[in-house]
């Protein structure tokens, strides 16, 4: 997992409450086994003027210019602004999946729902809890200045404005440990793999028949 400690970068405001899973990434696109290849599908119904389905080309869609991400001024963004309940509905991980590989790290909202707080924690992803009246404040800044753009600190807990202002942020130390040190639950573990490695050893001392494979 990509380690996240500071990140400066342009945002994109989604100004709509309650945007659901499967509008950030939909359900069509959930029959891969893969874990990659989500971000030209991120929004897809509202990104694309044509239905979307697994495997086109994204160069021979229709996008949709009205769309926010389309639009030329937020091209490159990597930090989100959105309202409250954002990534509500069902709990694909395939949400922050999306969002990731179409390249932010970080969402500033009111609010999350539970799962995709979660699932973004374990993927890199970085969501801000801020109050609504400072996020209302944020939107009016996006709208009115073309190239806005925070710096997002995570060890001093702070988003950075480009004149200088400090927004303090809360963030749980467990999970902010895991994303300094770029560490998911497979990372967690393997920092055990000493201790794994020799409580094998012993039951293999104790149980020495699990050393055998069964035959064919």
């Amino acid at each position: 997992m990509q380690k996240f400690t500071i990140h400066k970068g342009l945002v994109a405001p989604m100004d709509r409450e309650n945007v659901d899973t499967d509008a950030i990434i939909p359900k069509q696109f959930l029959k891969s086994i893969r874990k990659t290849g989500f971000g030209p599908n991120l929004f897809d119904a509202w990104r694309y003027l044509d239905a979307g389905f697994p495997g086109q080309d994204p160069a021979s869609r229709k996008p949709n210019p009205d769309f926010v991400l389309n639009q030329p001024r937020y091209s490159g963004a990597s930090v989100l602004l959105a309202r409250k309940n954002f990534g509500c509905g069902s709990s694909r991980e395939h949400a922050p999946w999306a969002l990731d590989q179409y390249g932010f790290r970080a969402i500033i909202a009111p609010s999350y729902a539970d799962i995709f707080y979660n699932n973004s924690f374990k993927n890199g992803l970085l969501p801000i809890v801020l109050p609504e009246a400072q996020v209302a404040q944020l939107f009016d800044e996006v709208h009115a200045f073309p190239g806005y753009s925070l710096t997002i600190d995570l060890e001093r807990q702070v988003i950075v404005k480009a004149q200088g202002e400090e927004i303090p942020f809360s963030v749980e130390p467990f999970r902010k440990y895991c994303l300094i040190n770029g560490l998911d639950d497979i990372g967690l573990t393997l920092l055990q793999s000493n201790k794994i490695k020799a409580f094998e050893a012993e039951r293999l001392v104790r149980k020495p028949w699990l050393n055998h494979s069964v035959p064919g």
